[in-house]
């Protein structure tokens, strides 16, 4: 065989060679590699998560991980490690999951009108990666709560119930910060002088909306309510409000899921300050965490002569409101009755 033969053998068998390579880092990295049904899915790495661990977690996900490993470990991934929320779509390559592990996906943190901060660590802590004891420590941390000046009992005050974004792998220290900077932000000029024309603090403004927004249900009708209770406040009057003496029985036993329905006559002795029956004036702290509706309402109270409120028997979820005792007698009177034909006790 001459020269010319052995390097013309020599670069087929090179091109030969370079073709399977090409052909088997091909298959390694750009092939389809997923095995789940569904269009998308999100895969959740720990924080300090191991590369192992990070691969337990995708076993669920991709059919064969050696080939995986094979791209992790060339494009170095398994040496950089990033925690958070990564969304995975079905048909990804092990170039394309490598990829989008490495871009973290915000999530989309949502709570509603919670009435503790152990309720609310626990709805946090189902959304984000921090566990519910780190919440309660960030939101009752000391330093946390004088620098934005609130108290362990005030601090309900400052969550105003919305949605949020945070990455998943956000520390509840950084939460905590964040809830207090849409706080800031949430009590804008106009709001902060609207609060000052009624004589009230920010707290108190949200005391009044938390108990505004446990009466009803309607955010219409909630600036009429509030309207009420400072008719009442103005004139000294006690806000003999049902849902402050249900929240003294919540907080009196430390369940504050437990459901009652009906406030019954001794209940309105009960030794508390957020007894609004025995003691005059707002009680030291909300109640729950007033939605944005509750809060404007007390902010653009109806101006009306109405002291009295009471459930509508003719028009679920509404008011009766009457101005004197009187005719709130007629309407307490309907309701009492109603009640007791559904067979409600409590």
């Amino acid at each position: 065989m001459n020269l010319k033969k052995i390097v013309a053998f020599i670069a087929v068998a090179g091109i030969i060679v370079a073709g399977i390579v090409a052909f088997v880092i091909y298959n390694k990295a750009f092939v389809p590699n997923t095995k789940f049904t569904q269009n998308e899915v999100y895969v959740y790495i720990p924080t300090n998560a191991s590369y192992e661990e990070v691969k337990d977690t995708l076993s669920h996900y991709l059919v064969d991980l050696d080939k995986f490993d094979f791209m992790a470990t060339n494009r170095k991934y398994n040496q950089n490690i990033k925690a958070g929320r990564f969304l995975l779509k079905k048909g990804m390559s092990n170039f394309d999951v490598v990829r989008a592990l490495r871009l973290n996906v915000p999530v989309k943190v949502a709570f509603n009108n919670q009435e503790s901060i152990g309720n609310l660590a626990g709805r946090l802590a189902s959304q984000t990666e921090p566990d519910s004891l780190d919440f309660v420590k960030a939101f009752t941390d000391p330093t946390f709560l004088s620098e934005n000046e609130f108290t362990e009992e005030t601090v309900l005050a400052l969550f105003i119930p919305d949605t949020y974004e945070f990455y998943w792998n956000t520390s509840a220290d950084k939460i905590a910060d964040k809830m207090a900077k849409s706080y800031r932000r949430f009590w804008n000029n106009e709001r902060r002088m609207k609060a000052a024309e009624k004589n009230l603090s920010l707290i108190q403004v949200a005391t009044l909306a938390s108990i505004v927004h446990k009466e009803t249900v309607k955010v219409e009708e909630r600036p009429r309510v509030a309207g009420v209770y400072l008719n009442r406040l103005a004139t000294g009057m006690p806000l003999q409000a049902d849902p402050t003496i249900i929240y003294a029985l919540k907080k009196r036993s430390g369940d504050y899921n437990q459901v009652i329905k009906r406030v019954l006559y001794e209940d309105l002795k009960i030794d508390s300050p957020y007894n609004t029956y025995v003691n005059a004036g707002l009680p030291p702290a909300p109640i729950t965490m007033p939605d944005i509706s509750a809060i404007d309402a007390v902010l653009n109270a109806e101006k009306h002569d109405y002291y009295y409120f009471c459930a509508s028997p003719s028009k679920p979820g509404y008011h009766a409101f009457a101005a004197n005792y009187a005719q709130h007698q007629i309407n307490a009177r309907e309701y009492s009755q109603w009640v007791n034909k559904l067979g409600i006790n409590r």
